[in-house]
Order: structure tokens, then sequence, then C-alpha cells
């Protein structure tokens, strides 16, 4: 029966003396969850396989310095009409640049532009609708904002087109399950690239959603794809994983997942977490305006760092930032 390890990070300075680093982070850990389909138990970390530690410990160096002492903050651009919580504001190319600008003046280490929505029940974008939204931003602010830009993408000439005018990497919703040439546009460019877990698609993804264990079944999935992608030649330290919350997921579902954000360092791989404003947030908040959920995701994003998560999506920068600056010193 498999077993799956789950690190309980710790802050470094109280680590004891066989405590190791998580994923070469600001965390460490002395123990372990190990978890099987049949039940879990907490193990000292000489217990863990050393291929295993091994995964859970090395550093992840997609871009050297973007998270070595903190998570990263990803300002999301869509520039797109529908999006759930953004949707139509920044749909015209000046209003998207401005706001680009604008999200870096606020401490963005990272840049997510998407032209086609993947709210629940969005419908789909014709490739060259998508590609005449996102190329004229990507090429106008590459090279000129001093931040990797990433493009949030499932459609292969979607993401050759942003490459080309200067995308820095490729955020996937369907983990490249989408399009069957996205793997082999994204190995031959060499491109990071961002493992998203999603059952079923936008627009049915909320109907019902069902797992036998949703912790260990999206880590099933996302170590699948790992090595789907890995075999297409894609390079594995490029490789992100996100275990996305709210995409064919209950509250239910969300909780256990954030609550078990850890496990996905054994991985081995950067982890992103998108959380910013989202269903589940207004449910537990009694929120309905997306927009009005900015309290609630920045305490997300505050557990996200206590877990070790290299890579936090949000609306809400300004606030994002401001949050982690004064929550690291306490966490780490």
């Amino acid at each position: 029966m498999k077993t799956y390890y789950q690190p309980i990070p710790v802050p470094r300075a109280n680590l004891s003396s066989q405590g190791m680093v998580l994923a070469g982070g600001w965390m460490g850990f002395d123990q372990v969850i190990a978890h099987t389909r049949k039940d879990s138990c907490v193990l000292p970390v000489q217990e863990v396989p050393k291929d295993v530690l091994h995964q859970i410990t090395q550093n992840r160096s997609i871009f050297p310095g973007l998270f070595d002492n903190r998570p990263s903050v990803m300002g999301i651009l869509n520039v797109t009409p529908d999006s759930f919580s953004d949707g139509g504001l920044f749909h015209n190319p000046d209003d998207a640049l401005s706001h680009a600008n604008h999200l870096v003046d606020q401490g963005a280490d990272v840049l997510d532009i998407g032209g086609e929505s993947t709210r629940p029940g969005a419908d789909f974008v014709p490739a060259d609708q998508e590609i005449s939204r996102v190329v004229p931003v990507i090429e106008a602010l590459a090279g000129k904002v001093g931040r990797p830009i990433s493009l949030d993408t499932r459609k292969s000439i979607v993401a050759a087109a942003g490459i080309k005018v200067g995308a820095a990497w490729i955020n996937d919703v369907s983990a490249l399950s989408y399009d069957r040439d996205m793997a082999k546009t994204v190995a031959d460019e060499d491109s990071p690239v961002c493992l998203m877990h999603a059952q079923g698609d936008p627009k049915t993804m909320q109907a019902a959603p069902q797992y036998d264990n949703v912790l260990l079944d999206v880590y099933d999935y996302l170590e699948a794809r790992i090595d789907f992608c890995v075999k297409a030649g894609i390079n594995r330290e490029k490789i992100i994983v996100d275990p996305g919350i709210g995409f064919g997921k209950s509250l239910d579902h969300n909780l256990a997942l954030l609550k078990g954000l850890p496990l996905f360092h054994a991985l081995g791989c950067p982890i992103l977490l998108g959380v910013s404003r989202k269903r589940f947030i207004g449910t537990l908040a009694g929120v309905d305006d997306a927009k009005d959920r900015m309290p609630g995701s920045v305490s997300v994003a505050v557990l996200a760092a206590a877990a070790g998560v290299q890579i936090i999506r949000v609306h809400d920068v300004a606030e994002t930032v401001q949050a982690l600056k004064v929550a690291m010193p306490l966490i780490a």
C-alpha cells in the first residue's frame, strides 16, 4: 500500500538536531504525517525513505532568488470580459498595461496574464481571440517591468504565441491534459510550467465534484502529470504544481487540501496556491461580492507561507505583500 509523507512545518529556529530544511526555504520539519488510504500516523523524520526526503528538502530554483526566503507574490491580470472577480476591468489593452505596472509597484514578483476565464461556468474562448487579448499585453510588458510574466492558458498555440513575445512560463489549469500539443510546445521552448489539478471542465466542474480522498487523489494526479511531462521532455526542475483550489472541489474538499498543503512538497516541485477572492472564502465569511473577500484571501496567504508554499497568486498584491512582511519574521 502506498504511503504519502506530509512534512509538519516548523520555524527553522525551532528545529531539533534531527530536523531538516523544507524545500530549501524558510521552514523546517522534524516530523511527518504518514498517510495511507486507510489511516495516518506521525513519524520522526528519520523514518522517511531517503528518496522522499530528497524530494521534500531539495531547493526549488526555477528562477534563482525568486522564492528563497519568502513566498513570491503573483499578481493576477485577467484581460477577459468575464473573470469572476475582475472581469471586464482590464479588457482594454491600455487599462491592462496600466494595471500591470500598478501590480509591480505594489510589490508583485510575477505577473500572471490570462485571456480565457476559467471560473465555474465559463464559456470556451477560441485561440485566436485569446491570442488577441494576451499577446499585445505580454509584448508591451516583457523586459520592461523587471518581473517574469506567466501566461495562463491551456492551449498550445496561445502558449507558443505568448512565449514568442516574452512570456517566461506557462500556467495551465488542465496540467497539459487539454491540448495534446501543449507538452511538446513547453518542452521545445524549455519553458517552466505550472500544472494545476482540476476535476472536469470549467463549464461543469462545480456540478458534483467527488473524491475518494481529495488530498491523496490530487497528489496522485499531480504526480502522474509530472511523470507525463518528464517523459515528454520537460525539465522536472522547471515544473510547478498547484492543487487547484475551487476547480472541481466542494468547500470541504478545499479545506482538506489547504490543511494538507505541506504534502505537496513531497512532489519535489515548487507549490503555487491560488485562493484569491474565491467562493469558499465568501462561504466561510458570509461575503457574497468577490471584491470584498480580500481579508480572507490574505489570511490564507499567510497560512500558506507557514506551510512553505513558494508562490501565492493574488488579486490584492499590496495587502498580501504587507501581510507577508509582517508575518514572515513570526513564521520563520
